[in-house]
């Protein structure tokens, strides 16, 4: 399905984090709308993947900003997806790809001449404590929480961007917080279903949490009418507009692979208590991986969270293009869609 999207096509822009999940069916989108794209890469095999999506390759790192100022020359629109997205590890490498890798983008689009950054934060960005949060809106303030070094950081990155909004005349900045993402090749659901394999899953809470969803679809949408909609220096929640349980959606989820969880159950304080320990075990003993359960994990799935897109719909003009039940109907014949073929990477994104 080609995005309704309408725009001139005599643009060039750049997309950050292309060899990714969200990066790659961006391009695929952008590209069928006749934009011309550039996918900049840190290795040779970045660069191969952001070149079979259909976007030009370019050699830069987020961390120098010389190579980003070369590769934005000529660039109308940056959109920034890459990120260091993981439930542990530690704070300095969420903080030198998210907070100092932003800070270098959107210094580097400035000195570029770019016109706009559209930035993909994440919904997480206003979680604290966990609590149920329902509804909520662009109102809330950003929260930096010391169990949560992806969402903290990408906190501090949003803030970044937002407060470079009109440092240069001609220069905007927008960002876009997509919660839970998912999409036929969702790189996270290949551990979530061998952790369902080995017997190892068990639903916290019971699985009843609410739970905002938006389809890798949908967020492309919303990215590429934040390109020339949206006030400055705005962020704006953007899902599949329809809410549902986090049972519900992940047992669907589960099933397009063909895969059915037991019905196992831990309460959330025990949960959260054995997160704690295992985080402290992790620590103290230099432990390789990541431990089977975060308290980021934990505050991102374990307690009523859905999100209000009414900014979204009225500033941006944005809609679902995508319902939920097309979304599964897509998992269960992923090549069927353009740029769909898994990539490894760290950059991808959940609310």
């Amino acid at each position: 399905m080609t995005s309704p999207y309408n725009a001139p096509t005599s643009r060039t822009v750049l997309v950050t984090g292309g060899s990714g999940f969200v990066g790659g069916h961006l391009i695929a989108r952008l590209r069928e709308v006749g934009w011309q794209v550039r996918g900049i890469g840190r290795s040779a095999a970045s660069r191969a993947a952001v070149a079979a999506k259909g976007a030009e390759p370019w050699d830069a790192d987020l961390s120098d900003p010389a190579a980003l100022e070369r590769a934005m020359a000529g660039v109308d629109t940056v959109f920034h997806v890459a990120a260091h997205f993981k439930l542990w590890g530690p704070r300095r490498l969420f903080r030198a790809m998210n907070v100092a890798g932003t800070r270098n983008v959107v210094s580097a689009a400035q000195r570029a001449g770019v016109r706009r950054v559209v930035y993909v934060s994440a919904a997480a960005v206003v979680m604290g404590r966990p609590e149920p949060q329902r509804a909520v809106t662009e109102d809330l303030p950003l929260r930096r929480m010391g169990f949560a070094p992806y969402s903290t950081s990408k906190a501090e990155a949003e803030k970044i961007l937002r407060a470079a909004n009109g440092r240069r005349k001609g220069f905007s900045t927008v960002a876009i917080r997509p919660p839970f993402i998912w999409g036929p090749d969702m790189p996270a659901l290949d551990h979530m279903v061998e952790t369902v394999k080995s017997g190892q899953f068990q639903w916290v809470a019971g699985g009843g949490q609410a739970l905002s969803t938006c389809h890798v679809n949908n967020l492309c949408h919303a990215l590429m009418l934040a390109a020339d909609h949206g006030e400055d220096g705005a962020a704006y929640f953007v899902s599949d507009g329809v809410d549902t349980t986090l049972k519900a959606f992940l047992t669907r989820l589960f099933a397009s692979r063909g895969v059915t969880p037991k019905d196992r159950n831990v309460s959330f304080g025990l949960a959260w208590t054995m997160a704690g320990i295992m985080g402290t075990a992790w620590r103290l003993l230099r432990l390789k991986g990541e431990p089977p359960i975060t308290r980021q994990m934990l505050r991102l799935i374990g307690k009523d969270f859905t999100i209000d897109i009414s900014k979204a719909r009225t500033e941006l003009g944005y809609a679902p293009v995508l319902t939920p039940e097309d979304g599964f109907r897509m998992m269960a014949n992923p090549v069927s869609r353009p740029g769909s073929t898994a990539t490894a990477s760290s950059h991808v994104h959940a609310g």
